[in-house]
């Protein structure tokens, strides 16, 4: 079964309200998608958003590399032999992960489409998920606000931006906790933001004062892997590494260093659903739980997110909320019926 067709279009999508890190501040998405056909007219589809403070990738360079290296790579080539296809796509140019995960969630489609099964069903798995609800970093008066918000629509768990001004994070969080009911859980994101002894002086305030604080992501640069061991071993709150985390090679080097306690697995980061099933499988291996993530992304890239979280059973934590910020779905006439939702 022949790969005879690689196309790709880019859709901005805008944001309902603006979506603002430690490392910036998103008011709409530029949605790459990219669609491959079989020769007895089978399709797949997939998506990718750049990303530059994390991934480094741009509108530009994910559709240079599709249309490029990545295209050369698969056409022609039989989708039968799936694993070699997805080799090649990883081989093909080095980084580029964002561009690798569109078409490694295209592939994934067109096989699973082939096949007459869901991805999840070719993962092995279908548990029920629940995702967290962001709370971007802003003015403590509009993040009080967006958590009662969060709140009233029924999220029990929050993930709360923080990391661009130290003392303020301490009285946002103390802000946050005191307008929450008991049985709401907070994670807090610092996107790198702290310096480790400053992150360590932070976070046992928060672990004096008691707060209901799951974990705390990416407290520290995220080359930094001596400071996120520093924080880990100096505080009780687990820490999670999310911007530190690319590839299942970092996976095990983080882990069996005995850097961090949890791992943020994102498609876009590790280059799509079979690099994200690998990870989760060498941390379920060393006792490690996984959380899956995304970046400001559109559902078709996020559902493939989600059907991986569903299928591994070490993917126990999910932040999939990027979609709810979105003003509407992509209009791609294939979406609908290429994905099955989890």
């Amino acid at each position: 079964m022949i790969i005879k067709d690689l196309q790709v279009a880019t859709e901005i999508i805008a944001l309902k309200t603006p979506f603002i890190t430690a490392l910036r501040t998103v008011h709409q998405i530029e949605n790459v998608i990219v669609t491959i056909q079989l020769e007895n007219g089978i399709t797949g589809i997939g998506a990718a958003a750049p990303t530059y403070v994390i991934t480094g990738d741009s509108r530009e360079s994910i559709e240079a590399a599709l249309l490029g290296p990545i295209k050369q790579s698969i056409i022609g080539k039989s989708i039968v032999n799936f694993n070699e296809l997805l080799q090649n796509v990883q081989k093909c140019c080095i980084n580029n992960t964002s561009a690798k995960a569109a078409i490694d969630i295209a592939l994934h489609n067109a096989y699973c489409n082939m096949l007459g099964i869901s991805i999840p069903q070719y993962l092995g798995g279908q548990k029920s998920l629940q995702t967290c609800m962001t709370i971007s970093v802003d003015t403590i008066q509009n993040m009080e606000k967006a958590t009662k918000q969060a709140v009233a629509e029924g999220y029990t768990t929050l993930k709360i931006k923080v990391g661009d001004n130290p003392l303020l994070d301490i009285q946002r969080i103390e802000a946050i906790t005191s307008v929450i009911p008991k049985n709401i859980v907070l994670r807090l994101d610092a996107n790198q933001g702290w310096k480790p002894k400053e992150a360590v002086h932070i976070i046992k305030q928060f672990e004096q004062k008691n707060y209901p604080i799951e974990f705390i992501e990416q407290p520290v640069r995220a080359n930094d892997w001596e400071g996120l061991k520093y924080v880990k071993e100096h505080v009780t709150t687990p820490i999670m590494a999310d911007e530190s985390l690319f590839s299942a090679h970092d996976a095990l080097a983080l882990i069996e260093g005995d850097y961090v306690d949890l791992i943020n697995i994102k498609l876009m980061k590790c280059g799509g659903i079979a690099e994200a099933m690998k990870i989760a499988s060498i941390a379920e291996a060393k006792g490690i739980v996984c959380m899956i993530g995304s970046m400001m992304e559109s559902c078709i890239s996020v559902a493939a997110a989600a059907q991986v979280a569903a299928a591994h059973p070490n993917i126990k934590y999910f932040d999939l909320d990027a979609p709810l910020w979105l003003d509407r779905k992509p209009t791609h006439l294939q979406y609908d019926r290429c994905f099955v939702q989890v």
